[in-house]
């Protein structure tokens, strides 16, 4: 699989922003002598006990001659000592000596202390979403490592989620296309229209979580007595190249199906491709085109329709 130059360019400007953000960029982590992997080969030991060196150097994926050289410096200082593993002779076993231990927990306090200022600096609505984040970036990139299994689930929206609908909504379109308040007014409109008088028959809205977190939206509501409208498609950065979006326009449309529908409409604008592409694949067809003059922007909107089979076919 190809991978765009653009995406590649914006995994290596995190890693440069994050490993500066986390201070592994100096020649000591935290102000102590050890480096990055220094203090990471510390945390293994520290966490397991007494290990074999070759199960270190398989779990941190390091060169041997590189570890080898590590250890030797650290059983120089006192830091660990060593002897035969007592399941493999011919196997080196090694631990942290009650030195090691202390500069451990030197290295460990100064950590947690430096994650604890890093978050005290943003609200906790700010830090659930970073750590969401956190978790997704893991996720993918252990996937092919772990069994097969959702990464999201879609469920009915709980109390709070509606006014997630909107903030996200807000400040996404915002960060991502400029869209003024005016947007968020729309958003609002829409889910207190809702909220005060849909069918639960006939109109549903779902939201979908990931790592316990809500991470995407859709509503299907009544447009006529034969046609369903979409709306309020949205997927978070978060959880983007997962399915999510494509399996709420799919809950959306099967919804529809079995309320009766006849058929399904929805409203975009042609600088959302990723929304319009994910319509494409559902069987929606674009009908119309327009410009208009909304949320500050000059934009061009679109009405896509798609044709529902009966449930009685």
């Amino acid at each position: 699989m190809t991978v765009a130059p653009s995406d590649i360019a914006a995994v290596r400007d995190f890693n440069r922003h994050y490993t500066r953000v986390i201070g592994v960029l100096a020649e000591g982590l935290v102000d102590t002598e050890f480096s990055l992997t220094e203090a990471r080969i510390l945390f293994e030991l520290a966490t397991s006990g007494s290990t074999e060196a070759v199960r270190l150097r398989r779990a941190l994926d390091l060169d041997a001659g590189y570890l080898s050289r590590i250890l030797t410096r650290f059983k120089n200082r006192g830091l660990i000592e060593s002897g035969r593993s007592s399941s493999d002779a011919r196997r080196q076993e090694v631990r942290l000596t009650d030195r090691g231990r202390a500069a451990f927990d030197v290295l460990n306090q100064r950590s947690g202390a430096d994650v604890d200022r890093l978050l005290a600096a943003h609200s906790p609505s700010d830090r659930a979403r970073l750590i969401g984040a956190m978790r997704t970036i893991q996720r993918l990139l252990d996937r092919p490592a772990e069994p097969a299994a959702p990464w999201f689930t879609l469920r009915a929206p709980l109390p709070g989620d509606y006014g997630w609908v909107i903030e996200r909504n807000a400040a996404l379109y915002a960060a991502e296309y400029g869209w003024d308040v005016r947007y968020e007014a729309l958003v609002a409109e829409i889910v207190a229209n809702f909220l005060a008088a849909h069918d639960e028959r006939r109109e549903r809205a779902w939201i979908a979580e990931c790592g316990g977190l809500p991470v995407g939206c859709v509503f299907c509501v009544a447009d006529s007595p034969t046609t369903a409208r979409l709306r309020l498609l949205l997927v978070d950065p978060s959880a983007r190249g997962l399915g999510v979006g494509a399996a709420l326009v799919e809950q959306c449309l099967r919804f529809a199906t079995e309320a009766g529908y006849r058929e399904m409409v929805l409203w975009t604008n042609d600088v959302l491709t990723a929304a319009r592409r994910i319509y494409e694949r559902a069987g929606f067809e674009l009908v119309e085109s327009a410009p208009h003059h909304s949320f500050g922007k000059d934009l061009v909107g679109q009405t896509w329709r798609r044709t529902l089979a009966s449930t009685d076919d």
